[in-house]
């Protein structure tokens, strides 16, 4: 199994694959990590991903959907979303979900404890007239 460093970002289209690098005969498979930490395994051509828990996991998807050549993997640097259906882990698509909806209260919990800190400094400094 061939392995490729490969920059993409959350929500930006795969390119195409260099044909130098990565025949057509090979299928390529995109392995990386989602917003909420979770494995996705996508193939090059878009026909088929998943969403896993384990990295191991994505690795044996890929492997499985393409037999009995094997196949290619891109790691790409930065984070990406499954823009397929999940035909991985059904339990890891909901536990990306539970994160998301989770993770929301969260972050209006630090911003205003941002907001409130940033006022309790602004009343000390005018307090002690700094």
């Amino acid at each position: 199994m061939a392995m490729i460093a490969f920059a993409a970002t959350v929500g930006t289209k795969f390119p195409p694959l260099d044909p130098g690098i990565v025949s057509e005969a090979i299928p390529a498979f995109f392995i990386g990590r989602n917003r909420q930490g979770l494995w996705i395994a996508r193939e090059a051509k878009g026909r088929i991903g998943g969403i896993f828990l384990l990295e191991s996991s994505a690795l044996s998807f890929a492997r499985r959907h393409s037999r009995p050549a094997g196949c290619a993997t891109i790691f790409p640097s930065e984070r990406f979303e499954l823009d397929l259906e999940n035909q991985g882990n059904p339990f890891a698509g909901l536990l990306g979900w539970l994160i998301r909806l989770a993770s929301r209260p969260r972050r209006r919990a630090l911003a205003l404890i941002g907001r409130v800190t940033a006022a309790v400094r602004r009343r000390l400094r005018n307090f002690h007239g700094v």
